[in-house]
Order: structure tokens, then sequence, then C-alpha cells
């Protein structure tokens, strides 16, 4: 996307979203600040955007040696770094209600997983003092590390539906029927997510819930079209590897909680904003094309 029309993007959206957000805060009795900074919220969500589209593997490098040599005509009111960085919390709302404003389409296939996000090397977790008290030490399939999950529902042409950051101790299924509330049709996930009562919950609504079974558990009869899509599964593993190494949603050098949410919501929107996402389709006869 050409800058001036992300820029476009991004500023209609906070001249309808800021307001707003503001009287809610009055009403609610919230003390807010009001903007001092130089630079708009819609320009610092921009640079924010901008650095996970990019192939700069930290942020100080993008915003010294690309943003402030590079960009100063397109940003006439950039800020030092250390400013910048301080006023990173401040877009952190507007840009989360930013991603999920993104259009998406209600495909009636949809695919779910969870990943880990880890914020240190697990040898220096009781080091570690910038999450002390909110990450935790858990095991996946990868072993053992220390952080959060990210849970995500993807549709068939691979946009983000929705999406939960929860502890990492968090069973995947306790979050599915948060996550899946306004969606109707197939629910694809791995064998993590295998709950008879969440099947039928889910199936009320009138979502299906498709997962492979265990070597320990009977077979089941299923249709062609829902062994097709057990087999495309691998659609959100994509967007799941896309978001970590291309779009840098997980590294270990967060510095403030705040700007750890920032990050990760600024390379979520990095992604959703793509012009090309990880997709399937159907054929005539409802079999799936990749």
């Amino acid at each position: 996307m050409i800058l001036e029309d992300l820029y476009c993007l991004v500023d209609d959206f906070c001249k309808t979203f800021m307001p707003e957000w503001h009287a809610s805060l009055i009403e609610n009795q919230i003390r807010q600040k009001p903007w001092s900074c130089q630079m708009s919220p819609s320009e610092i969500m921009l640079i924010m955007i901008l650095f996970h589209q990019q192939q700069y593997r930290n942020f100080k490098t993008f915003y010294l040696m690309h943003v402030q040599k590079y960009m100063s005509t397109d940003f006439p009111t950039l800020l030092s770094y250390s400013r910048f960085v301080e006023q990173m919390k401040s877009i952190t709302v507007p840009l989360f209600f930013f991603l999920m404003h993104l259009p998406k389409s209600e495909t009636g296939v949809y695919f779910i997983d969870s990943t880990t996000l880890k914020v240190c090397h697990i040898k220096r977790e009781k080091q570690h003092k910038v999450f002390k008290g909110k990450a935790e030490k858990s095991k996946s399939t990868m072993g053992w590390y220390y952080g959060f999950k990210l849970h995500i529902v993807v549709n068939s042409r691979g946009d983000i539906m929705n999406l939960k950051l929860t502890s990492a101790k968090e069973d995947d299924r306790k979050p599915v029927e948060d996550l899946t509330q306004e969606l109707f049709g197939k629910l694809v996930g791995d064998k993590g997510y295998i709950s008879k009562s969440l099947k039928e919950k889910l199936l009320d609504k009138g979502l299906e819930l498709l997962t492979k079974v265990r070597k320990n558990m009977k077979p089941q009869e299923m249709s062609l079209i829902n062994k097709l899509l057990l087999r495309k599964r691998a659609i959100v593993e994509t967007v799941i590897d896309q978001l970590k190494n291309v779009s840098q949603i997980e590294h270990s050098r967060h510095r403030s909680q705040n700007n750890f949410l920032t990050n990760l919501i600024a390379g979520l929107t990095a992604y959703a904003l793509q012009p090309k996402k990880p997709s399937i389709e159907f054929d005539g006869q409802g079999l799936v094309v990749v």
C-alpha cells in the first residue's frame, strides 16, 4: 500500500475514533491528559505499522536509520527516539481498535490455533523483571518457555477474525467461545481443541468444530469436505509463521509491558494490511483448492 493511502486510512479512523474514545473516558471518570505531542496519533500509528512491514529487526535501527534519514519530509514534526518510545503507549488502544476495524469476510470456514510469545530465554526467567508477575513458565510442543500465549482465529482468506492474549498456562479450549461468538459455519482446529462439551456448545450456535482424533479414540465418520478442510489446517500455522518471522510480534527486547502490547498489535495490523495472505478457495465441486 502506498504511504499516502495508508496514512489516509489510519488518519480517517483516528478522526472518528479519538473523540468518541476520549468522551467515553470522561463518562467513566477516567482521567486523560490532553494530547500534547507534536506528532499526531495517526502519525505514530503509521510509523509503528511501517516498521513491521520493513526488513529491520529492531525498532531503534528502523527509526534512527530509516525514518529520521529518509522520511523527515513525510513526518515534519518527528520526535527524538526516546520521546517517540514514550509516546508509543498512548496509541495502544486506538491501534487495537483500528486492527479490529479493518475489513474481513465471514467465509463460513475458519481456522483456530494458539502460539507461544516468549519474552526471554527460559534460562533467564528468574532474572527477568519487565513481565514479573505477568508472564508465566509453561511447556509447549517445542519445550519449556516463559511468556504468554496468543490465540487467533483466521478465515479461509487468511484474515484475522479475532484474537486473544492469555497467560502461558491457559487451556487452548477455554477462549474458544469468546473468540467465535459471531461466527457460523465450520471451525478447524488441532487435537488440543478436542472436547465433547465444547463441540456441542459451538454446534448449538451454528459452528461445527472439526478436529482430528487421538490414537486412543474411535475413528469418526466425516464428509469429504471436512476431511479436506482438516488437511488445510496448516493455513493458520502459516499465518502465525508470518506474524513471527515477518511482522516480528515476538522478541525478547521489550523494556515495558505497554510497548510489548503496542508492538504486538502493530505487527498484527501490518499483517492484516498485506495485499496477499495465505488462503484457500473452493471450486464448483466443493473441493479445496490452494
